[in-house]
């Protein structure tokens, strides 16, 4: 598989969100078979594995350290603070003594004395982002972190926390159908040498073929409230799928390599983190690496698949407050 840098380290160029094994998209696989689906991602090439203290509300760092503790030298490993689970609920909290606590909880979680890439979540808007960058440029100092990343970001507060510490990467959702990064975060991350991680680079599965009738998705899965999954914006972006799948049949390879193609196309500087609960999709998306087609091919899937295509916003009202990504007009 081609390679990508992240920081000092040079990585494969698809690496593996582990978000899904126990967070948001309802009922989580057994521990046996999600810690199987992580040696599998290792044995597989896979060596940037991406997790979070908000996952699971904890639980996800503990199954991502049981699962890859004997392998730890070997890995890059990612997490984020800034964002967690208390009494049950969804918390935002960018202040420095929360952040310094969480840390501690990573460290124990991943069952490791050091995380390669930690990034700040969620900027916490009550609480100026170089005071949060801050408290992270300290972890490193300690030793404690490597680097430091930022999530859903604008570029202005890219640049804002870059004055306080080097940023080694930006993570946020960007796909054939979310383009918000390109209004402006992915030319700044270029210009300031910092990786792009792309999360959900298959469009929560939709690119992948994973999603045709919503009301088969478990009651918790967070698609459900998205609007690009409801009545009537999914059923026009099954017919934008349909023509995508035709596309990826007569290039010789499936929808979801050549989303993971598409986007491998866009930039040097990207690495997208596609995550999944299934071998077979782990090794179709791995396998996604080592995919050549023609420009004419990844052409075609932007100009059928884009922010201007796509029915319905990515996010509803309650959760756009949250993040700082540039928006369309």
């Amino acid at each position: 598989m081609q390679q990508r840098n992240i920081g000092t380290f040079s990585v494969p160029a698809i690496g593996l969100g582990c978000m899904n094994l126990n967070h948001a998209y309802g009922h989580a696989p057994d521990e046996a078979s999600a810690i199987g689906l992580l040696r599998e991602a290792f044995e597989l090439g896979v060596r940037h594995f991406d997790t979070a203290a908000l996952y699971g509300f904890g639980s996800n760092e503990k199954l991502v350290g049981k699962a890859l503790r004997d392998l730890r030298p070997h890995i890059h490993l990612a997490s984020k603070c800034g964002m967690t689970g208390v009494d049950g609920k969804k918390v935002i909290d960018g202040r420095p003594e929360t952040l310094a606590q969480t840390v501690e909880q990573s460290l124990a979680s991943l069952q490791t004395d050091h995380i390669d890439l930690y990034y700040l979540h969620r900027w916490d808007k009550q609480v100026p982002v170089e005071d949060s960058v801050g408290a992270l440029a300290k972890m490193v100092e300690q030793g404690k972190i490597g680097a430091i990343g930022l999530s859903e970001v604008s570029a202005d507060t890219l640049r804002k926390a870059q004055a306080v510490h080097p940023i080694t990467a930006v993570q946020t959702e960007y796909s054939l159908w979310t383009r918000n990064a390109e209004i402006a975060v992915l030319e700044a991350c270029r210009e300031l040498g910092v990786t792009f991680v792309a999360f959900s680079p298959l469009a929560r599965g939709f690119l992948s073929g994973a999603v045709h009738d919503v009301s088969q998705l478990s009651e918790k899965d967070i698609r459900r409230n998205m609007p690009r999954f409801q009545a009537p914006n999914f059923q026009a972006n099954l017919a934008l799928y349909r023509e995508f799948a035709a596309l990826a049949e007569g290039a010789g390879c499936t929808p979801g390599q050549l989303a993971l193609c598409w986007l491998l196309g866009q930039g040097e500087h990207i690495v997208p983190i596609p995550g999944t609960r299934s071998i077979a999709h782990l090794r179709e998306n791995v396998a996604a690496g080592d995919v050549q087609l023609d420009l004419a091919v990844l052409e075609s899937a932007g100009q059928l698949i884009n922010q201007d295509s796509v029915h319905g916003t990515r996010y509803g009202a309650a959760t756009q407050v949250e993040i700082d990504t540039e928006e369309f007009a």
